[in-house]
C-alpha cells in the first residue's frame, strides 16, 4: 500500500476592492477587499518516495519536472518556482512525487497561482506533521510567492484560498485582518440563482497588468479610483448581508467603472462588448475577476433574468461556467493506494 497526501484549495471571485490589496497603495493608504470562494479548486497530491532524494512534479498545464534534493536549496529560475520555494522553506530532503492541477485554465483571474501555492503548502505541512493555521498558511503563501519568488500581485488570493467563504479583508503594510461574513443561507441561495459566471476565452498574464497599475499608482493617476473602490468594498458586504441584491449589483457595476481606471489594460473591446450584452439582457452589474484583461467575468442579474443573460453571453462568444459558492477554505487529507508511485 502506498500512502499519499491530497489537498484542495478553493478559487475566488473578487467582488469589490481588488487592486487596493496591491502595493504601494495597500501599504500607504490601506486596502479593503470583499471576496468569496467558489467550488472550483486547485488540487495537489503528494506521494512520498521511499529511499529517494528526488522531487518529481507533474502539472497538466506546465508539464513534468524533476530535481535532486541532495544539493541544498533549489534554484529559483522561473521553472516550477512555486513548488521549489515551498520545498526550500520546509527543507525537504526526502523524495516525493507531486501532481498538481486546477479546475480552470491559467490566467483565469480567479487567483489560480496563489491558490495552488496554498494547496501545496497545506499538503507538505500535512506530510511534515506541521499544524498550520489558516492565517499562517496565507502569510507563508504571500511571503513565498511575492517576496521570495518576486511574482507581482496583491494579498487577497492567499487569504481567500486559506479561509474560504465570504470575507472582508482589511489590509495594511504589516497585517491582513480577515472578517468573515456569516450571510444567511436564503440570501446565498438567492444570490446563487441570480449569478452568472462566464469565461472570456482570453488568458492573460496578471503580472503585466498589475505592473501598469503599480506604475499608475506611483504617478498618482489612479488613486481616486482605488479610493472609491475601497469605499465600495466596505459597503457591499453589509448590503449583501441585508439581502438587498439590487443594491449589491449596482455597487458591483459602480466598482467595475472605477476598476477600469486602474490601468489601460483592465478591459478591451471584447470584455466591454460582453459587459454591454449582459447589461442589455438583465444584469444589474458585473466585473472581470482578478487583474483584468481577460479570464472570467461575474454578473448579478435581476431576479428573473439569469437565463436571458446567460444565453446572450453564450451567443456573444463567452463560455458559461457553472459554479456554487464554497464556504470552506483549504483542506488536506491522507489516503492509500494499492498502486506503487511512479517517478
Amino acid at each position: 500500500m502506498t500512502e499519499y497526501i491530497r489537498s484542495r484549495a478553493p478559487l475566488r471571485i473578487g467582488i469589490a476592492g481588488g487592486g487596493t490589496d496591491v502595493d504601494p497603495y495597500a501599504s500607504e493608504k490601506g486596502g479593503c477587499v470583499f471576496n468569496t470562494t467558489i467550488n472550483k479548486y486547485a488540487y495537489c497530491t503528494l506521494t512520498p518516495i521511499a529511499d529517494s532524494k528526488e522531487m518529481t512534479v507533474e502539472s497538466h498545464y506546465y508539464g513534468r519536472y524533476k530535481a535532486s534534493l541532495k544539493n541544498g536549496p533549489l534554484k529559483l529560475d522561473g521553472n516550477m518556482d512555486l513548488i521549489k520555494a515551498v520545498a526550500n522553506y520546509f527543507d525537504i530532503q526526502d523524495g516525493f512525487k507531486m501532481t498538481i492541477h486546477s479546475d480552470v485554465p491559467a490566467g483565469s483571474g480567479l487567483g489560480g497561482s496563489s491558490t495552488m501555492m496554498v494547496a501545496m503548502i497545506s499538503a507538505i505541512a500535512n506530510w511534515q506533521g506541521e499544524d498550520m493555521t489558516k492565517d499562517k498558511i496565507a502569510k507563508l503563501s504571500y511571503h513565498l510567492e511575492r517576496e521570495i519568488i518576486g511574482l507581482k500581485g496583491g494579498k487577497q488570493d492567499q487569504y481567500a484560498a486559506a479561509y474560504g467563504g465570504f470575507n472582508y479583508l482589511d489590509i495594511d503594510a504589516k497585517n491582513v485582518t480577515v472578517r468573515p461574513f456569516d450571510i444567511p443561507d436564503d440570501i446565498i441561495n438567492e444570490l446563487q440563482c441570480r449569478s452568472v459566471m462566464c469565461y472570456t476565452k482570453i488568458s492573460r498574464e496578471s503580472a503585466d497588468i498589475i505592473k501598469t497599475q503599480v506604475e499608475s499608482s506611483k504617478k498618482g493617476s489612479n488613486i481616486d479610483a482605488l479610493d472609491h473602490s475601497k469605499m465600495i468594498a466596505k459597503k457591499i458586504g453589509p448590503t449583501l448581508e441585508e439581502g438587498d441584491l439590487k443594491s449589491t449589483g449596482e455597487l458591483l457595476d459602480e466598482a467595475w467603472g472605477y476598476k477600469k481606471k486602474f490601468s489601460n489594460n483592465i478591459t478591451n473591446k471584447h470584455i466591454d462588448r460582453l459587459y454591454d450584452i449582459a447589461k442589455e439582457n438583465g444584469a444589474i452589474g458585473g466585473k472581470v475577476s482578478g487583474a483584468g484583461g481577460g479570464g472570467f467575468m461575474y454578473f448579478i442579474c435581476e431576479y428573473d433574468k439569469k437565463p436571458q443573460v446567460a444565453e446572450a453571453l453564450k451567443k456573444g462568444g463567452a463560455e458559461l461556467t457553472d459554479f456554487m459558492f464554497e464556504p470552506e477554505g483549504v483542506t488536506s487529507w491522507r489516503g492509500t493506494s494499492i498502486m506503487p508511485p511512479t517517478q
